[in-house]
């Protein structure tokens, strides 16, 4: 039922058309014609009393009743039984009951009421109800114990409506329900207008289809072209995705929707969500793009990946997989390895994360970066890392001293979150600074061969081996040289690394003079 303050709206709104037709010159209600006419003595003198095929008159509109009290002094009349009202050839309203003010040009009908407009030779909205008040001067109909209006693709229903022939726009509140064959709109407050096919939203409300269910409290929704605009924060989802927005731009029947400011989006069975001020969702075609400040935060692993980029698209590679794509500007946190690079790739079937152009990955004190990195989880954690091509790995021992290797090709192992294994193949380079058991270094160790292994228990080198041949020197630190201290290559890139999830968002980018320079060939120190 309304509620006070609405009733009051209305019966304001409705009162203030009264008194604007009471300004006015009424003009006199007529009796057309009547089989039986009499006076009710009994009741009132000036109540005239007819009876079979009545028929009345107010300006254009005809009245028709089986039986009617005109009251003359005061321009009214009551009708009963087979009750019908006829405004030109476009509106028709009938009932059981209808109490006509001549002054005001109020019709209030009851039981069994339905209202016909014709809108066009293919096109009639009909207004159900049992009770409903009919406006002539400003052409409103309007029910508030319940009804239904219906054209040729809808059907609404709700506790308060009103209905305008001349406008085509329809007013809903209280329960508001449309439903359509192809969805169900249930809202707390609706326009509808019956031209257009247009329903505009003003309240919360919950749009159901076969493939997806639509939140909404603010917006439109085009129900002949099944496409919609939705405001404040709406939400669409389909399946096990979502997508959120300040505003949603929402075709149904191509299953695409578009997004705009503060963009959320979310595969719950993949675990993975997309943010941005910009991005969409392709139903069909299942991929989701997003830009503009976009991040990704990726949970299907246990430990969360937290990545940005200036765009991220997400495709789905087969009914259980998706593959992520991360464009321009990455960097990625994650609690065991943090990462920058251009452009990246992630497939959750074979849970491989793929560095571009220029990547640098780091773990615990390590770094590694080379042409492409390969990063293969297993069991929620990081198995190993593939580094393709101009492979360098370096480990932070204090600011001025760094274990470096460097070749071909590069596999770190990892066993949990640590680091176990480095295998180098093809050019194999080192600089190692042994330690004593104290931790002081007793020098730097420089060796050269094909492939090199090392090995590493509690963050800390316990085994290095070259083969087949090993070239190598050892020189004291008092010997040591500044130019001895770096392999051709070496890059220090810690102002690059993410520190936390947040930091992600920090605009960084690889210094000019740190830029790696490629090369197919390694220059060995003498």
């Amino acid at each position: 039922m309304i509620d006070k303050i609405t009733y009051l709206i209305i019966t304001l709104f409705f009162t203030s058309f009264i008194i604007t037709a009471q300004t006015q010159q009424p003009t006199k209600v007529y009796l057309e014609r009547a089989d039986v006419q009499s006076a009710d003595e009994d009741i009132a003198k000036d109540r005239l009393v007819f009876t079979g095929n009545v028929v009345f008159r107010h300006d254009s509109s005809f009245m028709y009743c089986d039986s009617a009290y005109f009251l003359q002094d005061v321009n009214s009349l009551e009708a009963f039984s087979g009750v019908r009202m006829e405004q030109g050839d476009t509106l028709f309203v009938f009932g059981d009951y209808l109490y006509y003010d001549g002054n005001t040009k109020i019709a209030q009908l009851r039981h069994n009421v339905r209202m016909e407009s014709v809108q066009s030779d293919t096109s009639i909205v009909t207004l159900f109800t049992d009770s409903l008040n009919y406006d002539r001067t400003n052409d409103i109909g309007y029910y508030f114990e319940g009804g239904m209006i219906i054209d040729e693709e809808n059907e609404l229903t709700s506790v308060y409506g009103q209905y305008s022939p001349g406008t085509k726009l329809a007013i809903f509140n209280d329960d508001v329900e449309l439903e359509n064959p192809k969805f169900t709109l249930t809202s707390d407050t609706l326009h509808y207008n019956t031209e257009t096919k247009i329903a505009t939203i003003l309240g919360p409300s919950v749009i159901i289809s076969d493939s997806s269910t639509v939140y909404s409290s603010r917006g439109w929704y085009d129900t002949d072209n099944n496409t919609s605009l939705l405001l404040d924060r709406s939400q669409v989802l389909s399946g096990d995705r979502i997508l959120i927005g300040d505003s949603i731009s929402y075709d149904r029947d191509n299953g695409f929707g578009e997004a705009f400011g503060n963009v959320f989006m979310q595969d719950t069975l993949q675990k993975i969500e997309m943010t941005g001020r910009y991005g969409y969702y392709n139903e069909k075609e299942e991929f989701a793009f997003a830009t503009d400040s976009a991040r990704c935060i990726e949970y299907s692993q246990g430990d969360t990946i937290f990545i940005h980029a200036d765009t991220f698209q997400l495709f789905t590679v087969d009914s259980t997989a998706r593959e992520l794509k991360a464009f321009h500007h990455v960097r990625f946190y994650r609690t065991d390895v943090q990462g920058v690079c251009d452009s990246m790739q992630y497939n959750t079937k074979d849970s491989v994360l793929c560095m571009y152009d220029d990547p640098i990955l780091w773990n615990e004190q390590y770094q590694l970066f080379g042409d492409t990195i390969m990063i293969y989880m297993k069991d929620s954690t990081v198995d190993y890392v593939h580094v393709i091509q101009y492979a360098f790995a370096i480990e932070e021992l204090d600011t001025a001293s760094y274990n470096q290797l460097k070749g071909n090709d590069l596999k770190a192992y990892f066993e949990g979150k640590e680091l176990r294994v480095i295998d180098i193949s093809g050019n194999a380079e080192s600089i190692y600074y042994p330690l004593e058991d104290d931790g002081t270094i007793i020098g730097l160790n420089q060796m050269q061969s094909s492939y090199a292994r090392i090995s590493l228990k509690d963050n800390k080198i316990s085994e290095l081996k070259f083969w087949p041949s090993v070239e190598g020197t050892l020189t004291p630190i008092p010997d040591l040289k500044p130019d001895q201290k770096l392999l051709k290559g070496y890059y220090w890139f810690d102002y690059l690394r993410p520190l936390d999830k947040d930091d992600i968002f920090r605009d960084a980018s690889i210094k000019k003079e740190d830029k790696p320079q490629r090369s197919n060939r390694f220059n060995f120190l003498p």
